[in-house]
């Protein structure tokens, strides 16, 4: 998954304004026809915290459409990681899906998000509640030594609506899992939980439906969640974070950011 294709740097068809880097594909997996995984070089002065979102776009026109994409490769990583979904007929997205190793990616040079570690208070368990691309902020979070060192079990769940579309998430896990530096960091205080909805599964159920019927933590043979000891990060469909905040609340958890940090988060860039 974190495989290197070595690739040259390419010319664009435009200058590049000095807010702006131009990076280099290199790799690119497409996972299902609505989901795909790319990577580029890093550039030497960009720095960012695990879990942030940068603005991307393409050199595909005089004024380039630039999105937000959560980094979903942790800050110590030499290259950036992005996951992504294609969107027939989107401004970006319908260009940026058909990239190729070595072609060139635009990324403004600030970071921002409110995903990162920093905003949680300290606990004992973090909850990373995923749908969709949303598992991209945790990809990195899962892989950062630091998550490890704040928290005794990290709980990665990952809902979407086939097995096929839970592949990024679970060949994430066993990647770092196996990783000859990482394992001994992670031990075994990485757990998965992934969940398909539409193709009979027995999880087939939304992530907010297994928090309110317990049948998450009876799998995991975790308590139910607990202020006093649980931290939670949430990163999806705006339906998904609203619900599922609200669970939170009900549960006494209140939003944190990174100028008051709390018992959990959510990534408001997404959803205002």
């Amino acid at each position: 998954m974190n495989a290197v294709v070595e690739a040259k740097q390419t010319e664009t068809a435009f200058p590049i304004p000095a807010n702006v880097f131009a990076e280099t594909v290199t790799q690119v997996r497409h996972y299902t026809d609505s989901l795909f995984m790319f990577r580029m070089t890093r550039p030497a002065s960009f720095r960012f915290r695990t879990g942030e979102f940068a603005m991307i776009g393409l050199p595909n026109a005089e004024k380039p459409v630039f999105r937000a994409y959560s980094i979903a490769s942790p800050a110590w990583d030499e290259e950036l990681e992005f996951f992504s979904i294609k969107v027939p007929g989107g401004p970006l997205t319908e260009h940026l899906q058909k990239i190729k190793v070595g072609d060139t990616v635009l990324m403004r040079k600030k970071p921002t998000g409110t995903l990162v570690l920093d905003a949680l208070i300290p606990g004992k368990r973090l909850y990373l509640f995923s749908t969709g691309t949303g598992i991209a902020p945790f990809a990195g979070i899962v892989r950062d030594p630091e998550t490890y060192e704040k928290f005794e079990e990290v709980i990665l769940t990952h809902t979407c609506r086939t097995r096929e579309e839970l592949t990024y998430g679970r060949d994430l896990v066993e990647a770092t899992r196996t990783d000859e530096i990482l394992s001994e960091v992670v031990g075994d205080k990485l757990r998965y939980f992934g969940s398909a909805t539409r193709d009979g599964e027995t999880r087939g159920e939304r992530i907010t439906t297994l928090i309110e019927n317990g049948k998450l933590f009876d799998e995991l043979g975790v308590p139910r969640l607990d202020p006093a000891t649980d931290r939670a990060m949430i990163c999806g469909s705006m339906a998904m974070l609203k619900d599922t905040a609200a669970l939170l609340e009900a549960n006494r958890l209140e939003e944190g950011a990174n100028s008051k940090p709390a018992t959990y988060v959510v990534e408001r860039a997404f959803v205002d």
